[in-house]
């Protein structure tokens, strides 16, 4: 038996050994991101670049969850773990028989380049809705919980997962190629490089992708900075480069001159996986002296590595029996529809929700998103088997008359390119005149916000101007609003939105999944209770928010800013009421006795939050645990978190977790401890001083 074989070695042993076995022309080859088969030594080829950022994506069918914007308001580490392991399962399935068939291309891999865990610090940013919100301590829960659950915890990895993009990596996308983000060593450890830390710590996540920016000078993908954050956390992994970023050193960020030098920088500096063509040039950089025989082989190792802790040099694997009847199963899916109704958040409700039985006959529902497969989607997605729009949905929970009009583009002035402007407004006035009751679909979709290059409209490379909707849909609110019907609002977007419109009640969809539309109206008659809450800051004007390309915290997030604020992060309605009470704090456990005093049975997320009064602490307050509970009329549960270590810490301007003051508030609520939460909730957390 060949050692690399030899399953009773290490997977570093068997990884030395395969490329002992290789030349230095073929250890260069597989530092592609399509790496060539060798068959002398019976490795096959593998194409690297594979997404599961909400379900098996660009591989064909697979179930399709909420964006990751969505999953995160569902506020629920065990929900995401899940959803990781259902993406995982799938994968690997696909994997056996893709493989079995000879179909080695890209995005039919086991190494899932999934979670993204950059801090949404601007709404504008498009790419925002991949993200888990703008929280780092959330982004840290959730996205470790999402890692685990794609990696398993068998004797191979089920799947590989990769935290991107490290680091400070949130957008504008336009420059993003040519853009530094100058970023203070406080907020680098406080905020930008959190979620990696812990993703590394907690999940040994498998691999780390480079952002496309420079970072206080450096290009991230040859940072020395951040190489040595990886080596001071313990990374075990591989490094791969977001794609092409490394033809950026020498087309944009100027750091080199030539193509051989660019791939010298990067594998010199720990980038071990060029996604992109610039690794092309490595032999011409070895034969150049930029790179040693030592620096292709300790890259190499790290790849096949890899691939021996997946198992693909195994003669067998655990996950060898996973029958491809798993993908896109019931159980799948009727577990994307629960993520579906978890996440959507009711922002407004003037008691018209829950939809009274009889009470209306005939219900229009109007807007560009109503019968939309992409306002589903999302971007970095799969193909699902089975849609529910929204229009869908209704129709399938209705007995009475639905009737339907576009009502306008998503952001054109016409539907019809030989109509005239406003070419289906006259319709949506119509339907709204012939509706008892209005359900207007409105929003944004992966076509014009997302990633640059993804996105055709006249946007900014796929991020938002300000926060308002297209001027189209814009029209169309207006239109609608003025027949004097009763209005529910459903915005499908990744990011925040400010309808601009006093309807009796709203609902923020995000890119709710394949069955976003069955689980509107769940939530609209009044099946399940509401229970999303928000993960990001709404603002109400983004002309008063810092500079988009400010990377300074100042006047960010819930933690930072003061004022300009729609509805707060981790707001959200439920159909019950949900009250907080007996907060109490012994040997680091917080504990607090969380009733249901409605009528209904609901979710609701319990959320902890701590102020600090020393110099270093925000200027707010942080989040420092979260529990999703589920309490039937009347009933009341007792919730307990560790209180984290760090939470009790501050981060200084050298960038240093430091412990600095003892004096610190707890409190406990389904919102947050804010006047503006308050106000809409028309309750109060509960508080606790303590000293330690």
């Amino acid at each position: 038996m060949e050692k690399y074989m030899n399953e009773a070695l290490s997977a570093l042993e068997r990884a030395e050994d395969i490329t002992d076995r290789l030349s230095v022309e073929e250890q260069a080859e597989q530092l592609k991101y399509d790496a060539p088969k060798v068959d002398r030594l019976g490795i096959p080829a593998y194409n690297w670049w594979s997404e599961g950022l909400h379900g098996v994506a660009r591989a064909g069918t697979a179930t399709m969850f909420p964006q990751t914007i969505g999953l995160a308001a569902m506020f629920d580490e065990e929900a995401v773990h899940k959803a990781g392991e259902i993406t995982s399962v799938e994968a690997r399935a696909k994997y056996n028989e893709y493989s079995a068939h000879g179909d080695r291309d890209i995005y039919k891999g086991l190494t899932l380049w999934s979670p993204n865990v950059n801090i949404f610090r601007d709404p504008r940013w498009g790419r925002g809705q991949e993200t888990y919100g703008e929280d780092p301590f959330l982004t840290s829960r959730l996205g470790v919980a999402y890692a685990k659950g794609l990696q398993g915890d068998g004797k191979v990895l089920r799947t590989a997962a990769c935290a991107k993009h490290f680091a400070v990596h949130s957008g504008p996308e336009a420059t993003r190629h040519e853009f530094d983000a100058k970023c203070g060593m406080k907020d680098m450890t406080e905020t930008y490089t959190a979620a990696f830390e812990a993703l590394i710590k907690e999940a040994k996540v498998e691999s780390v992708m480079g952002a496309y920016n420079r970072v206080n000078g450096e290009p991230a993908c040859a940072s020395s900075f951040l190489m040595g954050k990886l080596k001071e956390w313990g990374f075990d992994g591989h490094f791969v480069s977001d794609c092409w970023a490394l033809r950026d050193f020498h087309t944009n960020h100027g750091v080199t001159k030539t193509a051989p030098e660019s791939a010298a920088m990067a594998l010199k500096a720990g980038c071990d996986l060029n996604c992109g063509n610039t690794y092309l040039h490595l032999l011409i950089a070895y034969n150049e002296g930029l790179i040693t025989k030592e620096d292709l082989r300790r890259s190499c190792v790290k790849l096949m590595r890899t691939r021996v802790r997946l198992g693909m040099f195994d003669k067998s694997t655990e996950y060898d029996g996973l029958n491809y009847d798993i993908v896109a199963c019931d159980e799948h899916k009727a577990f994307s529809l629960k993520c579906s109704e978890r996440s959507m958040v009711l922002l407004k409700n003037n008691g018209i929700l829950p939809l009274a039985e009889g009470k209306y006959k005939t219900i229009g529902v109007i807007g560009p998103n109503a019968d939309s497969v992409p306002a589903l989607e999302g971007n970095y997605n799969g193909k699902a088997d089975e849609y529910v729009t929204f229009l869908r949905g209704i129709r399938e929970a209705f007995d009475g008359r639905v009737i339907y009009s576009e009502g306008c583009h998503l952001y054109k002035d016409r539907c019809m390119q030989l109509g005239l402007p406003d070419d289906r407004l006259a319709e949506a006035e119509i339907i709204a005149e012939h509706s008892d009751l209005v359900v207007l679909v409105v929003g944004l979709d992966a076509t014009i916000e997302g990633e640059e290059g993804d996105t055709g409209n006249e946007f900014s490379s796929g991020d938002k101007n300000d926060l308002r909707l297209p001027e189209s849909q814009r029209k169309l609110v207006k239109t609608v609003m003025s027949k004097g019907k009763p209005v529910i609002i459903v915005t499908a977007a990744g990011s925040a939105i400010n309808v601009e419109a006093d309807c009796d009640a709203l609902i923020h969809a995000w890119y709710p999944g394949q069955l976003g539309g069955r689980a509107l109206a769940n939530i609209l008659f009044g099946k399940v209770s509401p229970s999303g809450k928000l993960p990001v800051t709404f603002y109400e004007d983004a002309s008063k928010l810092p500079d988009f390309s400010d990377y300074s915290m100042k006047g960010r997030t819930y933690r930072y800013a003061k004022g300009n604020i729609l509805y707060p992060f981790g707001f959200g309605l439920t159909y019950s009421e949900t009250e907080c009470s007996d907060l109490k704090f012994e040997n680091g456990v917080v504990s607090v006795k969380v009733t249901n005093t409605g009528s209904r049975a609901t979710e609701d997320v319990v959320q902890f939050y701590i102020k600090g009064y020393s110099e270093n602490a925000v200027p707010n307050h942080s989040l420092c645990g979260f529990k999703r509970v589920a309490l039937d009329a009347g009933e009341s549960q007792v919730v307990q978190i560790t209180l984290p270590e760090r939470s009790t810490m501050a981060v200084n301007e050298k960038g240093e977790w430091v412990k600095e003051g003892s004096e610190f508030t707890l409190y406990a609520g389904t919102s947050q401890p804010d006047e503006l939460s308050e106000k809409l909730t028309g309750k109060k957390c509960t508080t606790l001083k303590i000293n330690l």
